[in-house]
């Protein structure tokens, strides 16, 4: 065959693929419309230009729903006892029992431990001798009295002798509560570091108690957020041991300016622990979700991509769809929050875009449902 034969033959089979994949392939509507087949083809009265050559295309739609765009914060706290006091002793010397254990729960006013106090039990016994004269002197001195035979600032003297042995008693016994050490709060027991026979001083550290019924939790905010929150604010916080446990927690406390190296803001908030398995020492991952601005709101599947960037098909009041751009503002599994000329409650194509083009008529049928599966 003449190559000049063979030449023509293979200009015609591309020809004919082209024009064959300009008018049938879904992706070439945009090259149909720039070449002016489209304009034709809606003016030609065959169904208001669909798909093809003019059918209309069946679709499954969504309606735009509002949305709301979430601003969360994540910070990390460290945990603290609701209240913690050091245990110390009022005044130093010998222990001489110990009454608790470490990991005790006490109550306030429990005996945690005592001190050597013979010295301080018969100052107490010589302030009680004391009294009982003061009170014998008074009484004999104020029978005598009544017969003229003492004066009346004679009275007065003993009555004062009593009153002075009377405090002398009063601080005889403070010395004697003293030696006693005392549960100042409730709460769990740390570690004692006294043994008895040891000798401590006022400065010395018992041990600390700690109320954990409820624990502080005590994080940073960026000042961005600072006018978000407030006494009462809800959080959300796991413990990093435990991050699948969430917990409900509340803001209890909020600095009354920003650290100005940081610039943030010190909050604490309080969280339950009934259970008693946190502690005081522990780090937290804080949530906080903020209300956001609202955006329309669409199916994950209705957003489409081209050269010019996102968009999605809308049907109008006629059954056509027009192509509307879109800038996603944030994306989950659910919906898509954009900013478009989209309305609430107007219908977006979310299957069968793919043999659409502007103008396109369509006609919205039902999503498949599932068949059963047999067992």
């Amino acid at each position: 065959m003449a190559v000049w034969k063979q030449a023509t033959i293979t200009l015609f089979i591309l020809l004919l693929g082209a024009g064959g994949w300009l008018w049938w392939h879904p992706g070439a509507a945009d090259w149909r419309a720039q070449m002016g087949f489209a304009q034709a083809s809606e003016g030609s009265g065959q169904g208001g230009g669909g798909p093809g050559f003019g059918g209309t295309a069946s679709v499954i739609g969504a309606e735009v729903v509002e949305g709301q765009r979430s601003d969360r914060l994540t910070a990390i706290g460290d945990g603290e006892a609701l209240r913690s006091v050091m245990v110390t002793p009022e005044v130093g010397g010998r222990v001489a029992t110990i009454e608790r254990r470490s990991g005790d729960l006490v109550s306030t006013g429990d005996v945690i431990a005592r001190l050597d106090d013979a010295s301080e039990r018969i100052a107490l016994d010589r302030a009680e001798l004391a009294v009982r004269d003061a009170e014998t002197r008074l009484n004999r001195l104020q029978r005598m009295q009544s017969a003229s035979s003492v004066t009346e600032a004679e009275v007065n003297e003993a009555e004062s002798a009593l009153d002075n042995a009377r405090l002398q008693r009063r601080e005889a016994e403070l010395a004697l509560e003293r030696r006693t050490i005392l549960a100042p709060l409730t709460g769990v027991l740390g570690n004692l570091s006294i043994e008895p026979g040891s000798f401590i001083s006022q400065q010395s550290e018992i041990t600390r108690i700690d109320d954990r019924s409820e624990l502080l939790v005590e994080f940073r905010v960026p000042e961005r957020y600072v006018g978000q929150l407030e006494v009462g604010t809800a959080i959300r916080v796991n413990a990093l041991s435990a991050a699948d446990r969430d917990l409900e927690g509340t803001i209890s406390e909020l600095d009354s300016r920003l650290e100005t190296d940081s610039r943030t803001l010190r909050v604490r908030a309080r969280i339950p622990n009934e259970d008693d398995r946190l502690r005081p020492g522990m780090s937290f991952n804080i949530h906080l979700d903020f209300p956001g601005e609202t955006y329309p709101a669409v199916d994950p599947l209705a957003i489409q991509w081209s050269s010019d960037g996102a968009f999605v098909w809308r049907i109008d009041s006629e059954d056509q769809v027009q192509r509307v751009p879109v800038r996603i503002v944030q994306r989950d599994s659910n919906q898509v929050l954009v900013e478009a000329d989209l309305q609430i409650g107007d219908t977006v194509v979310i299957e069968g875009v793919q043999a659409l083009r502007p103008g396109a008529q369509v006609q919205l049928v039902d999503a498949p449902t599932e068949a059963p599966q047999e067992g």
